[in-house]
């Protein structure tokens, strides 16, 4: 009986160790806090609508709202799905200065013709080692993971959303952004 109690009271104190009632964690690992500044990233990619431009960074979008959308894998359904929502939104993202940008572990090439294909209208970067998506808490090797981060102008995360389901999320992106705006403009 006794080595049972101290078993009980080692995981207590084990689970009390490794809780951090602000943390979020998913598959991926912790995800980003919001309030906080999120991780530099400066990956390759593909824009149909910007073809000269080969290379995005964070600093790309200082004194925008940036949508950083990961996923898993050009081609697939839940990923096609997705791609068209932001894209059929990607003008009313414009339109509240606001860019959407793509992160998966897929090529370059497979980029180029996944936007190509889809007519996509903003970049997807290339995150071949999940290094970018390891910071977001957003990788399970081999893929990227289905989350989404809506960052400030100043790069702060404002709010997340893990293991995304794709249909209607462009929306509620959106929906959450103009909320988080008209907030601010008060």
């Amino acid at each position: 009986m006794q080595r049972r109690d101290l078993l009980i009271r080692s995981a207590g104190l084990l689970a009390a160790l490794t809780f951090r009632p602000n943390q979020l964690s998913a598959l991926g690992g912790p995800v980003l806090e919001t309030g906080r500044m999120v991780p530099s990233f400066d990956l390759p990619g593909s824009s149909r609508t910007n073809p000269e431009q080969n290379h995005w960074t964070l600093d790309d979008f200082r004194g925008k709202w940036l949508v950083l959308y990961f996923y898993p894998r050009d081609f697939t359904g839940g990923c096609t799905i997705e791609a068209r929502g932001f894209e059929s939104t990607h003008e009313d993202f414009l339109s509240i200065n606001a860019e959407v940008v793509g992160i998966s572990a897929d090529s370059v090439d497979d980029h180029e013709s996944f936007c190509s294909s889809e007519q996509l209208s903003f970049p997807l970067l290339s995150d071949p080692d999940g290094n970018v998506s390891k910071q977001y808490g957003s990788w399970m090797a081999p893929y990227s993971l289905r989350h989404t981060f809506l960052i400030d102008p100043e790069g702060v995360l404002q709010e997340r959303w893990v293991a995304v389901r794709p249909s209607g999320h462009a929306q509620e992106v959106m929906d959450s952004l103009r909320n988080l705006q008209s907030d601010t403009s008060i």
